[in-house]
């Protein structure tokens, strides 16, 4: 991670992998256009590109496991650049469900750069770097919907066109400057026809100590799942926004974002250790979510977001850098692998559940669920810590022997 090109290749890969998410997503409503008359009906196309990328990310990032990290990354991008192609040449919503779909399996970056971090950093630095994955998360989060927002207003499909330019040009870079992080000696050649999803998270939860965590990092991002797909009608509804306003709390929120995964996690992790950042973050998480259900202007929603996109900026790195201590330095990439499935099981239900909620019980009601479920995944992460060193001992303190 010394490497300068490794680090900006790194950051710009997740920054487009988002930025793609971010694009797609938020204008989902619009892509459909008069088909989308629904909350759930949003919700199912949303659930398309985690239903993809539960079989894609999970395969990718255990093949790059076996033949190392740099190809991977690469041939994600490519297959994000062609999905983003095919998005903005849409004319009809079929070539819009199989744009989304190919964007979903092709979304193996975000684990496989995780296991780049894990090749290439002590286990007492790597929520740092880690860390700097979140704030590309969060970059992209917000540039996403900001440039949706503005590009929309040219026509629906120049925010495809460019996200599919930019990650093309990443590819190139890739190509050329990338280092490989896992040499030779240390690839783990799992045969191929194991690398599906079930299989990996089976092995994920065989690593030891990893069911706990894995069962908050499903809450946590079940709670989040319906927010991208569900804001946009959920602030319609109650403060009657339209798709630039949802456009700059986005990028507000993706601001939050960035500043605390790029510039807090590190100096907080030092200081407080993962499980502190893990249980504070969760804490503020639920409560923040409730407050959003609450909120009875448009102008709360900034400073409860920032408050939201803050404990989740702490709560994911610690809660991934504590898995990734699980996992021998060999399987760090199908351990991301079984985490990325995780995160797309939430993703495919997650939308769902909003949405049934949003139709059924009404208004507020995702973001009163989502607070359940972040207070739930708490025990979770105090089941995991209990009886470990790990749980008295900040990271990079003296281990006892």
């Amino acid at each position: 991670m010394n490497r300068p090109s490794a680090t900006a290749f790194l950051f710009v890969t997740v920054f487009v992998d988002m930025l793609g998410y971010g694009l797609v997503v938020p204008l989902l409503p619009f892509y459909a256009g008069g088909l989308a008359n629904g909350a759930l009906l949003v919700g199912t196309l949303g659930s398309l590109y985690a239903a993809a990328q539960f079989f894609g990310g999970p395969f990718l990032a255990g093949l790059s496991d076996r033949v190392g990290r740099r190809p991977v990354l690469v041939a994600c991008l490519l297959g994000a650049s062609l999905a983003y192609g095919l998005l903005g040449l849409a004319e009809t919503l079929i070539f819009v469900v199989a744009a989304v779909a190919l964007a979903g399996a092709a979304g193996g970056t975000q684990a496989t750069a995780q296991a780049f971090i894990a090749d290439s950093t002590q286990p007492e630095d790597r929520a740092r770097g880690l860390g700097l994955i979140g704030a590309a998360f969060g970059l992209g989060l917000m540039a996403g919907p900001l440039l949706g927002g503005f590009l929309s207003l040219h026509s629906l499909q120049a925010p495809a066109l460019a996200a599919s330019g930019l990650a093309l040009a990443n590819a190139a870079f890739g190509l050329f400057v990338l280092p490989e992080s896992l040499p030779e000696g240390r690839r783990f050649r799992a045969p191929l026809l194991r690398l599906d999803p079930f299989s990996g998270l089976v092995r994920t939860l065989r690593m030891g100590g990893t069911g706990p965590l894995l069962l908050a990092v499903l809450f946590l991002n079940l709670a989040f799942a319906g927010l991208l797909t569900n804001f946009p009608l959920f602030s319609g509804a109650r403060f009657g926004w339209g798709a630039s306003e949802n456009a700059f709390l986005f990028a507000f929120v993706g601001g939050c974002a960035v500043l605390t995964q790029g510039l807090l996690v590190g100096r907080m992790q030092k200081r407080f250790g993962e499980p502190v950042l893990a249980l504070g973050g969760l804490i503020t998480t639920a409560l923040c979510l409730a407050l959003v259900g609450a909120s009875t202007s448009g102008w709360m929603l900034y400073p409860v977001l920032g408050a939201l996109a803050v404990g989740a900026g702490l709560a994911i790195p610690a809660l991934t850098t504590l898995l990734s201590r699980r996992a021998p330095d060999e399987e760090q990439g199908r351990l991301m692998g079984g985490v990325q499935a995780v995160l797309s099981l939430a993703l495919i239900s997650g939308p769902l559940m909003a949405g049934a909620a949003f139709d059924e019980i009404g208004v507020p009601a995702p973001y009163f669920v989502g607070a359940i479920l972040a207070a739930l995944a708490l025990p979770a992460v105090a089941l995991s810590l209990q009886g470990e060193h790990i749980a008295q001992e900040p990271a990079g303190a003296p281990k006892k022997t």
